[in-house]
């Protein structure tokens, strides 16, 4: 990418945080909540590093990743002045690879993956518990009943951290259908932080098409892509 490639390309970045950040900060208010209190991260499968830079140059904090493959090769390029975030699914095998590349793990939704990550993590590692709240056979999740078994089975970890929860709703015609998965999850929250005796900190759900309806629900952190970097083939 020349100069004048990246300047317009930059450009289109910035646009795009903007213009998701005004809405996340429009969602937050109607909902009585602080636009401060949500954190965008801005999902990178298939960006290449010059426009990973340029949604840095916009303020961007936190960067989403889907696969531990691709974000080695990113973070090797960009460096690590932001937060690593996985938010794809994660096999026990690769377990070391990502502790070691990411900062927080969305997408934990088994006690074998918590184990193997907490062995192989040298310090504190946040992970998200992925709950299919919808209960689609083709995603991946722990089912919402089969939560506080998992919980536990953190509870004697020493290098896992339960962070929050993670959910991706249903693909639906509008956004507002997925209100009800958005709200059940700031529930099973609830119902955890009462197990624990302390609330979870985090709600990882939302992205391009639900967001707003997501933070209006609850949501700490929204994953976005589309909004900030287009379409990709």
């Amino acid at each position: 990418m020349n100069t004048e490639e990246y300047g317009a390309a930059a450009t289109d970045v910035a646009a795009g945080v903007a213009r998701v950040r005004e809405r996340i900060a429009a969602a937050a208010r109607r909902s009585g909540r602080r636009p401060e209190d949500v954190a965008l991260v801005a999902v990178t499968k298939g960006v290449d590093p010059d426009r990973i830079r340029a949604a840095i140059a916009a303020g961007v904090a936190d960067l989403g990743e889907s696969r531990v493959q691709e974000a080695a090769s990113k973070i090797e390029a960009v460096g690590r002045s932001v937060r690593w975030h996985l938010v794809g699914h994660l096999q026990r095998n690769k377990a070391a690879r990502a502790v070691a590349l990411f900062d927080v793990i969305h997408s934990v939704d088994s006690a074998v993956l918590l184990a193997e990550l907490s062995a192989r993590a040298e310090h504190q590692l946040d992970v998200l518990l992925q709950v299919n709240i919808a209960r689609e056979p083709q995603k991946h999740g722990v089912l919402p009943d089969a939560l506080p078994a998992l919980v536990r089975d953190a509870a004697g970890l020493r290098r896992v951290r339960i962070a929050g929860l993670m959910t991706i709703a249903p693909q639906v015609p509008e956004p507002e259908q997925a209100r009800s998965v958005f709200r059940r999850l700031r529930e099973l929250r609830g119902e955890l932080g009462r197990l624990l005796g302390a609330p979870l900190p985090h709600l990882s759900m939302g992205m391009t098409d639900d967001f707003e309806v997501a933070v209006e629900e609850g949501a700490t952190l929204v994953r976005i892509g589309r909004a900030i970097f287009g379409a990709r083939g």
